[in-house]
């Protein structure tokens, strides 16, 4: 084999033989789709130096780099030299092209993985704050259910009160209705009380006890006499007024100008 074609196929680099190894791999994983009879295994010692070993159609394959260089290569045990590398560039090309295949699918995975990871830890967040949503409803539930305890004593005492109620209601109706009958007695009594006043004033007047209805400023009647003005009236004049007007037996009137009061004590 002349130098061009050993230096077409001299080590891989570690990119190579990276692809090689995920090829190899998903050849193993995948076997139903690439060949059943393919298996793989891969030993990483550490960083630098690694192994493979795959087994295709009955064929042991057993590679091995170092810094992603390609050092040693072997087929069913037996050791292939550098310059014949070249001899296998088929499967060579075959696991280069598998292995950018797998590249694209392993950084997807990447990825995802990531993707993952971050809703998974979300969904602990969102767990654990379901989870202090849910002990805050069971707290609100139980305040609810003592509100609500709370509530049905209240309304049973509402019940009870416009029972009550209800009753003092016709109660005050009843009143209302008494009191209008005697609003309107009142006021017939009222009237007639002005009429009997202004008789009482006419005799005033007559008698001479005074000159007019004006000058009445004090008009007081009672158990003890009759005073005008200040002026304690005879006896049988406050005799007279006393039988003529038994409804002022008690009696208060005073006039001051623009105002007159009068007040009927029986």
């Amino acid at each position: 084999m002349d130098r061009n074609r050993i230096a077409l196929f001299k080590p891989f680099k570690l990119k190579t033989m990276k692809r090689i190894y995920v090829f190899i791999l998903a050849a193993f994983l995948f076997t139903t789709a690439a060949n059943a009879q393919t298996s793989i295994k891969t030993d990483n010692t550490d960083d630098q130096l690694e192994n493979i070993n795959m087994d295709m159609n009955g064929v042991s394959y057993k590679m091995k780099t170092v810094k992603g260089e390609m050092t040693e290569f072997s087929v069913d045990g037996k050791s292939i030299p550098a310059a014949n590398w070249g001899d296998y560039h088929t499967v060579i090309n075959q696991i280069n092209e598998q292995m950018a295949k797998d590249k694209i699918q392993a950084k997807k995975d990447r990825t995802q993985t990531i993707l993952d990871r971050a809703q998974t830890k979300m969904d602990r967040v969102q767990a654990d704050k379901d989870k202090e949503q849910a002990l805050k409803d069971r707290a609100q539930a139980e305040k609810d259910r003592e509100q609500a305890v709370k509530d049905r004593a209240q309304a049973d005492k509402d019940r009870e009160q416009a029972v009550k109620d209800r009753a003092q209601a016709e109660k005050d109706r009843e009143q209302a209705k008494l009191d209008r009958i005697q609003a309107d007695k009142d006021r017939v009594q009222a009237a007639e009380d002005r009429k009997l006043m202004a008789s009482l004033i006419d005799d005033l007047i007559n008698d001479k006890i005074v000159p007019d209805k004006q000058s009445i400023e004090d008009l007081t009647i009672s158990k003890n006499g009759m005073v005008v003005n200040g002026v304690q009236q005879p006896e049988n004049v406050f005799k007279k007024y006393k039988e003529k007007y038994p409804r002022f037996a008690l009696l208060t009137y005073g006039s001051h100008g623009t105002n007159t009061n009068m007040s009927i004590n029986n």
